[in-house]
């Protein structure tokens, strides 16, 4: 039986002076394991759901909980994958991969221990495994992110964030700036990641059909007026497997709750 590990319960932000609604009202429950995929219109939220779940965005009223506690700030539960690629440039491959785990284990003091340097061969070890499971070479570690293209970029930096074998993986339009091939091949990897690992993770996306191809559940996010925060409208269950002649309706449905903002929640698709 799974276990629920996200709750979401009655969650509000707001910024600004008068308060500006961003998000209102959310509840939500993700079950460990689920590939969830958010989707919304420009403006509707959806990064501000990563960051209330990262824990560097809290809630004005309501809570976030994930096993049941509340989390005030970023740890190595919770891994990243912003839009744009966040790699050190001038670091290599591997010291960017490896840098996470090294930071968070060790103080400025501890680094002069033989145990860091004994640590620092282990966690070098782990990090070409993650290259070869990412699709690069051995040799690919020796070079700095300028020496990459774009693909190679965003597949090291989801190494980066698996590194510290996240329960939750959280990834924010990563694949938005790739060129098509290179994204589908993209999703592919995050997939078959997904599977082997039984990461969970939450996906924001424009793309319906990437979000229906990716998840097993998509959520949609819209405003009811300007004066309001977002909210979910649309919480889909994705069929397993999804047949290719279901799509093109799956995606109307989810365009459609995303420029309806009178749609009432639906819990399962059929």
């Amino acid at each position: 039986m799974a276990m629920r590990l996200i709750e979401i319960d009655h969650a509000c932000v707001a910024y600004g002076a008068p308060p500006r609604p961003v998000l209102d009202r959310i509840d939500l429950e993700i079950e460990e394991g689920e590939f969830v995929c958010v989707l919304g219109q420009t403006g509707c939220g959806k990064s501000t759901l990563l960051r209330l779940l990262l824990g560097s965005e809290h809630p004005v009223h309501g809570q976030v909980r994930i096993d049941g506690q509340e989390h005030h700030q970023p740890d190595r539960t919770r891994g990243y994958v912003p839009q744009k690629y966040s790699l050190f440039p001038d670091k290599t491959v591997l010291d960017n991969i490896t840098f996470g785990p090294e930071v968070s284990e060790f103080s400025l003091w501890g680094r002069l221990t033989p145990g860091f340097y004994r640590r620092r061969r282990e966690l070098r070890v782990e990090a070409l495994e993650y290259l070869r499971r990412i699709g690069l070479r051995e040799a690919d570690g020796r070079k700095y992110p300028d020496q990459l293209s774009g693909g190679m970029q965003q597949r090291v930096a989801l190494a980066q964030a698996l590194m510290t074998k996240p329960r939750i993986l959280l990834m924010d339009e990563a694949f938005s700036a790739l060129d098509p091939g290179t994204r589908k091949e993209m999703q592919k990897l995050i997939r078959v990641l997904w599977q082997s690992t039984g990461t969970t993770v939450l996906f924001v996306t424009h793309n319906t059909h990437e979000a229906l191809r990716l998840g097993t559940r998509v959520i949609v996010l819209a405003k009811e007026s300007p004066e309001h925060g977002s909210r979910v409208v649309l919480d889909l269950r994705v069929p397993d497997p999804c047949r290719e002649e279901e799509i093109p309706h799956l995606v109307r449905r989810l365009e459609s709750a995303s420029e309806n903002t009178e749609a009432a929640p639906v819990a399962t698709a059929r």
